[in-house]
């Protein structure tokens, strides 16, 4: 029988075990939740990369204009880069453009995923339009929902994102089997814990706020307010056709 498996964080990842598998990357503060606003807003593509090296690797691929450079590491924004987050990257005008993306944990765990049959980015922005995407093209396969996590740690707020994307499977009646970890995220979502003050109690969460970032984690919040599909193909992020 088909499963809904929950990783909590993407150093969980089985390569031998994904080829046959459909992952869904969440990284909500914020690599999949800004990779789903950048395409939401036009943009033609995200590729994520694994580190600094690898992104100006890749910008030095592109014509002047034809893309925005934006990163971090261990939480600073890299030199030379726009800072990763969803509104910061709105403010580089985004449309028609590719994002060269490259984060500490979100970018990462999509690249540890490459091995798997369908691979998606995922986040309480576009949390329904994922599952329907999922359940009308795949409804018998296992589904992987990977949290990022950060540096080999657990995060509260993806988790709480894969318990909405669990609750969600359920609402669209899927038969597919929950492991305890999907059980337990279904169940920290379905308790009715607030969306904003979830992300904001978390680790990640508490530096952003400290940060005078509050708007970027309501930003991240909201849940399904984007219908786009990111799908990783050929080493890039682009809207599932």
């Amino acid at each position: 029988m088909s499963k809904i498996h929950v990783l909590l964080k993407k150093e969980e990842l089985d390569a031998q075990r994904l080829p046959d598998k459909v992952v869904v990357v969440l990284d909500v503060l914020f690599a999949t939740t800004s990779i789903v606003t950048a395409l939401a807003h036009g943009a033609a593509e995200v590729v994520p990369t694994i580190d600094r090296d690898s992104a100006l690797a890749e910008a030095s691929r592109r014509k002047d204009g034809s893309y925005v450079l934006a990163g971090e590491l261990n939480a600073v924004t890299l030199t030379g880069f726009a800072h990763p987050t969803p509104l910061a990257l709105l403010e580089r005008e985004v449309a028609g453009k590719t994002v060269v993306y490259s984060t500490t944990n979100g970018t990462v765990a999509l690249s540890k995923s490459r091995g798997a049959a369908h691979v998606y980015a995922a986040a309480l922005l576009n949390g329904e339009a994922v599952v329907d995407r999922v359940e009308r093209t795949f409804p018998n396969e296992t589904v992987l929902l990977v949290c990022s996590g950060s540096a080999d740690n657990f995060n509260l707020e993806d988790f709480y994102g894969a318990g909405y994307l669990v609750s969600l499977f359920a609402r669209h009646g899927s038969a597919r089997e929950l492991s305890d970890a999907a059980l337990a995220a279904q169940m920290l979502h379905d308790v009715g814990a607030d969306a904003f003050e979830c992300l904001a109690s978390s680790r990640v969460g508490r530096m952003m706020l400290a940060r005078g970032l509050e708007r970027e984690v309501r930003f991240a919040a909201q849940k399904s307010c984007f219908d786009v599909v990111p799908e990783l193909h050929e080493g890039a992020v682009r809207r599932a056709i």
